[in-house]
């Protein structure tokens, strides 16, 4: 079998209150490296830190813990689940916590208000817009109040004037954790602190 380097000599280092995105051509190794940001992969070499515990050195189990606990993940196609109401996809991530159901719903309603959807608690992802379904996603991924929030193409399916919103949320949330955006989106990259650049799995450059 060939083998094959997805990313190679790949060193940066994010802190809290900073809005990094990753940026390259397709195939570049940037959804890789989200993985590996996000703690849903490890690296074969190498080490990903997450508050000083290096992600490799984990089981499955606290893997899943540290991503639980530190990690929100905004997937670029929504991932919400279509039977449930937006508060009820939300407080999905608290059921893992043990949080009781008035809590969650209560933390749910909290969140969606936060990025304008206070009028949505009930509706169904059907009967939301495309910018309105990818808020309730990032309202999720904040439920666990996250100090690392990873975005994968978070605009790359809303037209500007939703994409924007939802720029401007991430640049907000971005004052008091950190906030890695992977995009093709150069109305994203204008937005950003700084942006790793990635071709053919290595750093062109961090700027």
């Amino acid at each position: 079998a060939t083998e094959v380097t997805a990313l190679d000599d790949v060193s940066a280092s994010i802190e809290r209150g900073e809005f990094v995105g990753i940026a390259g051509p397709s195939g570049s190794g940037k959804s890789t490296l989200l993985h590996l940001l996000a703690a849903l992969d490890t690296p074969t070499r190498g080490r990903i830190e997450i508050d000083g515990t290096n992600t490799a050195d984990l089981g499955e189990k606290a893997r899943s813990k540290l991503r639980r606990e530190t990690i929100g993940i905004v997937f670029q196609r929504f991932h919400l689940l279509p039977a449930l109401t937006a508060r009820a996809n939300v407080a999905l991530p608290l059921v893992e916590r043990g949080m009781g159901k008035a809590n969650r719903q209560a933390r749910a309603e909290d969140l969606l208000e936060k990025v304008g959807l206070g009028d949505r608690l009930t509706h169904r992802p059907a009967e939301l817009s495309g910018g309105e379904q990818q808020r309730v996603a990032v309202a999720r991924a904040l439920a666990g109040e996250p100090e690392l929030l990873v975005a994968d193409e978070p605009t790359g399916e809303l037209d500007s004037v939703a994409g924007e919103t939802v720029l401007e949320l991430l640049e907000e949330l971005a004052e008091d954790r950190a906030v890695i955006v992977a995009s093709h989106d150069q109305a994203v990259l204008d937005r950003v602190d700084r942006t790793i650049r990635l071709r053919d799995g290595a750093v062109v450059n961090d700027a």
